[in-house]
């Protein structure tokens, strides 16, 4: 009988030989990702315990920066940051509206988890750009027409808001103890392109309505500026009549293609 043939031979080694090699290669593919797995979940809880559960991310301190008429102090105690608490856990849009409920001088705040145990609080405080004159003490007006502040001395260099409505009795007396927000931006914006001379020398802001807005400056001069429209404009012409004009009192920019200057 005729013995097997060298192919036959072969395909029986194979055979016995056991499973391809890539099998073994695969599953050692997938004892190193489940050893990851198990890292990584490890990991992943001392993390979570790290954040909550550790009192080595607690916080422990408060700091305030950006402050100019507030204190520090002032702005910590209307912040009510909780002290000791998880620094991951500490609500940062509650401390934002605690403070500006508390304090509306703040324009705006930012709460900074600084780790590993600290919140900073980065302030931007509002600057007046007017006052109203309110039972003997002033009102502060920033360049959006937000009234923030009544102090009892008004600030160095900012002009006062004054009404001279056209209305009588009781519905004067109601515009002037509640303004009207239209006509007080109007005076905002005004303010806010004047050139830096003649901001610099304005005494007072005068609103009679929204199209007649005046000056009156320190040294007694007056300017009609007419609406808060084409006010860059306006404060170009105004400069340039200044100059032309030197001893005059008077100056109308309301058309700022046709002005004018009197008074001598």
């Amino acid at each position: 009988m005729a013995g097997s043939t060298t192919a036959e031979r072969g395909e029986r080694k194979r055979e016995s030989s056991g499973p391809p090699p890539v099998r073994r290669s695969g599953r050692r593919r997938l004892h190193r990702m489940i050893a990851l797995a198990v890292v990584l979940v490890f990991l992943g809880s001392g993390v979570f315990w790290l954040l909550y559960g550790s009192d080595l991310v607690r916080v422990e301190r408060v700091s305030v920066s950006g402050t100019g008429v507030l204190t520090p102090d002032q702005v910590r105690g209307a912040a009510h940051v909780p002290l000791g608490e998880q620094l991951i856990s500490v609500d940062t849009e509650a401390i934002e509206a605690r403070l500006a409920k508390a304090l509306p001088r703040i324009d705006t705040v930012d709460v900074v988890r600084s780790w590993p145990d600290e919140i900073t609080l980065n302030v931007t405080e509002r600057s007046p750009v007017l006052v109203v004159r309110k039972e003997g003490k002033f009102v502060e007006v920033d360049d959006e027409g937000v009234r923030f502040a009544t102090v009892s001395k008004a600030p160095r260099g900012v002009p006062e808001l004054k009404w001279e409505t056209s209305r009588s009795g009781s519905a004067a007396a109601s515009l002037r103890r509640i303004g009207d927000d239209r006509l007080v931006r109007a005076a905002v914006r005004v303010a806010g392109v004047l050139p830096e001379a003649v901001a610099r020398a304005t005494r007072s802001v005068k609103v009679r309505s929204y199209d007649d807005i005046s000056l009156e400056l320190a040294d007694g001069r007056t300017v009609d500026w007419g609406s808060e429209e084409k006010g860059a404009e306006k404060g170009r012409t105004l400069t340039a009549l200044m100059k032309a004009e030197p001893g005059a009192r008077h100056f109308d920019v309301s058309v700022p293609t046709a002005p004018a200057s009197s008074g001598s």
